[in-house]
């Protein structure tokens, strides 16, 4: 085998590995925190021992890697340059593929899909936040929030956000955002706080594509 074979036979394992909708999920989960198997087995969920053969494909690849803690393997990204991939693969997806659309409006209700056009994209918020004219939440869990997570956000899981919207400004815009552009949290946060008076927007992608255009995240 030649040198221009053998690198492209890496680049198609690479390709295999990604090519799973699964293993999509998992790279989605794992973007937010480490996590041991049984946890991304519960979350996503599969069986554990097929979330373990999932990740030995994306071990092989070279796309996660794990380290011991305790009797637990926890499982995490090698580097940002996966979700560059992902994202990249997201975007044609979403141009190229006509029921992507139609697709994306099923994930919510009828009420939440009346809201997904009030969005905010990466620009606009960039500038928001370097004008300090806007408040930026976070609805992940906690867990999540500590171990990245965009710079000045205050985290308001979804499921704790009834119970912290008294300490939410008036007076300053509201930006919600979660796990990614396909995440029901940021809706669902869209949805309470536009009932209430509010003025909020959603960041039309997530924490796991601000990282993969290589902006700063804050880590607790």
């Amino acid at each position: 085998m030649n040198n221009k074979s053998g690198i492209l036979n890496a680049v198609a394992q690479v390709a295999k590995a990604l090519g799973n909708r699964q293993r999509l999920d998992i790279i989605e989960r794992l973007a937010q925190a480490p996590s041991p198997v049984d946890s991304l087995a519960k979350a996503i969920p599969l069986p554990i021992a097929n979330v373990s053969q999932h990740l030995q494909a994306l071990r092989r690849a070279g796309l996660v890697h794990a380290t011991r803690s305790g009797k637990q393997m926890i499982y995490q990204l090698t580097d940002d340059k996966t979700l560059i991939a992902i994202n990249t693969l997201r975007q044609l997806a979403e141009e190229h593929i006509s029921d992507v659309e139609k697709m994306a409006k099923g994930l919510f209700s009828q009420d939440e899909a009346s809201q997904q056009l009030d969005t905010i994209n990466k620009e606009e918020l960039l500038a928001g936040i370097a004008n300090n004219t806007l408040t930026l939440i976070d609805v992940r869990p906690l867990n999540e929030f500590k171990f990245g997570h965009i710079p000045g956000a205050i985290n308001a899981p979804i499921d704790e956000l009834e119970s912290i919207i008294t300490k939410l400004p008036r007076s300053a815009e509201i930006v919600a955002y979660c796990r990614g552009p396909y995440c029901t949290f940021s809706h669902q946060a869209v949805l309470m706080l536009t009932k209430l008076g509010y003025s909020i927007r959603r960041y039309d992608e997530g924490l796991p594509q601000w990282r993969a255009y290589g902006l700063p995240v804050e880590v607790e």
